[in-house]
């Protein structure tokens, strides 16, 4: 008998493993085909619906997708991020990401805008722009991004999901003012997760 209960136990939690691994597939599978209808609804996007197929992604992994510890940064006062265009944008630093990937600490900052405060519906938003080992060669050369909301910060913790980086739309053409990556938030590893290097030459 207790043979039997093992073997169901076994069977009950690869079953279960499987359908959460899937379900996680499915939400990576949804957010990626709600970021190829954004390009839709902009005049200025730099992608057609045609494109898409150059898109290139990797596999859903959870290993990157890490809970932090949120440290909000106090006076935090505006400045210029540098633009791949020689102009700036100006953000506030909102606060630090301390996580860990395979034991190794790490530590991004994460910025808001003033100027999409403003908007109601961006009022919450905050943005993480980044540079990893995978960069120049299986992705964007100029760094990623990642977006979150303040509401999703709990107990001062957060879930970081690197499946949802994205490429800004420098990535993609010329004639784009993408900010750039700051060294605070340059990662000394190979984030193998979210968007690839467009494959359209």
């Amino acid at each position: 008998m207790l043979r039997i209960n093992n073997l169901f136990a076994c069977v009950f939690m690869f079953v279960s493993l499987n359908t959460f691994a899937q379900d996680y597939t499915t939400e990576i599978e949804k957010f990626r085909e709600e970021y190829k209808a954004e390009f839709l609804k902009s005049k200025f996007s730099p992608l057609k619906e045609e494109d898409f197929k150059y898109l290139r992604f990797y596999e859903p992994n959870e290993k990157f997708k890490v809970e932090c510890e949120f440290k909000a940064t106090t006076g935090g006062k505006p400045f210029q991020l540098p633009t791949t265009t020689g102009e700036s944008k100006t953000y506030v630093k909102f606060g630090e990401l301390s996580f860990q990937i395979d034991g190794k600490a790490y530590k991004l900052a994460v910025y808001k805008s003033p100027d999409l405060q403003r908007i109601p519906q961006y009022r919450d938003y905050l943005f993480i722009p980044f540079k990893d080992l995978t960069n120049g060669k299986e992705s964007y050369g100029g760094g990623r991004y990642i977006d979150l909301r303040m509401k999703q910060i709990e107990n001062d913790k957060i879930i970081l999901d690197f499946n949802k980086a994205y490429n800004p739309y420098c990535a993609f053409g010329e004639g784009f003012s993408c900010p750039i990556p700051p060294r605070e938030n340059h990662l000394k590893v190979a984030i193998e997760a979210g968007e690839k290097n467009y494959a359209k030459e």
